[in-house]
């Protein structure tokens, strides 16, 4: 560390070139959320103090400016509270960084730290029936290259469990479609894995290859119109369509939020329900702990009620306690 105490500019733009990018080697998609995370702090800054961005020094980051900036994420912003956690993430990483470079400003840094990140109730686990998730799939019209496509990807999804992220970033060298047929998914965090694919997937991609434009072992497996990647809202969209094309037969979607995160929700679901080892559900899936996994468990009622049947009621009335005191006994009675 210098003697010469470094400026908040300098600090900041130390911590996402050598310090996100080249000693923790991050994803691209962490950097632009710390990016855009620091951008709306330091406009918010600018009016909440009167400094413009490269007048701010790291002090002026004391616990009652996060505060209200986490506040006018929540109320201004109509961020929920996931977001706000996400981004006071993101502040508390730079601020564990500068507490090693700015020795001065220490006090001011561990009381920032001291802002909590806070409490949410979680949402109920959605996820798919057998027969809904069959007609969805079914659903985009293969007379079109896009419903072509749109039906392999929701077929590949719903076999995989992978997150959109990592559908819309597959190659055509990331899937194997001969004796043993494989997607290799590159997840969060640069983690690969491997998930073998269903006979029926394996035909639909095979199919749907002979339609894809010869852009070369390294071209997208599932392209936009123009050639390009798929963009995450493109998927979302053409899986509301599909959803609409079945909401006629199937009542109970139009009142669902249905997006492609519910797909691996409901992949994960089907695999418990078939007597799937919860282990090897979680490497399906690609999560880092088993215990991720076991929010599944949790949320499978129909699994919850078989248990429950196991179970014997108690066939006899417990008596009730009678102490030997008199007092104590009287005061049972009452």
């Amino acid at each position: 560390m210098s003697d010469v105490t470094p400026s908040f500019p300098m600090l900041l733009q130390r911590f996402f070139v050598d310090h996100l990018r080249q000693q923790r080697a991050v994803s691209p998609s962490t950097v632009a959320a710390y990016r855009d995370t620091f951008k709306m702090l330091l406009a918010f800054s600018q009016k909440a103090i009167g400094k413009a961005p490269t007048d701010l020094a790291l002090t002026d980051l004391d616990a009652t400016l996060i505060l209200a900036f986490l506040d006018h994420l929540e109320r201004e912003r109509k961020n929920c509270v996931r977001s706000r956690n996400a981004r006071l993430s993101a502040i508390r990483s730079f601020l564990k960084f500068a507490a090693h470079e700015d020795l001065t400003a220490l006090a001011v840094i561990e009381r920032s730290l001291a802002v909590p990140q806070k409490r949410h109730d979680k949402a109920v686990l959605g996820f798919l029936s057998r027969p809904e998730m069959d007609a969805i799939i079914a659903a985009p019209d293969c007379a079109t290259w896009a419903g072509r496509r749109d039906q392999a990807l929701f077929t590949l999804l719903y076999n995989t469990g992978a997150r959109v992220s990592e559908a819309i970033n597959l190659r055509v060298d990331d899937v194997v479609l001969d004796v043993s047929p494989v997607a290799h998914l590159h997840g969060k965090g640069r983690k690969r894995r491997s998930v073998p694919l269903w006979k029926a997937t394996a035909a639909t991609l095979r199919q749907w290859l002979r339609h894809l434009p010869d852009t070369g072992s390294q071209g997208y497996l599932f392209p936009s119109s123009a050639g390009r990647r798929l963009s995450r809202s493109s998927v979302t969209q053409r899986l509301a369509q599909a959803v609409a094309e079945v909401v006629c037969q199937l009542p109970a979607l139009a009142e669902r939020a249905v997006s492609p995160h519910t797909i691996r929700h409901t992949t994960a679901m089907h695999l418990l329900q078939s007597g799937v080892d919860i282990t090897v559900i979680a490497l399906w899936l690609g999560h880092e702990h088993p215990s991720t996994t076991h929010i599944y468990m949790e949320a499978d009622l129909a699994m919850k009620e078989a248990a429950l049947s196991r179970l014997q009621p108690i066939a006899t009335v417990p008596a009730r306690y009678c102490p030997p005191d008199e007092l104590m006994a009287f005061l049972q009675s009452l």
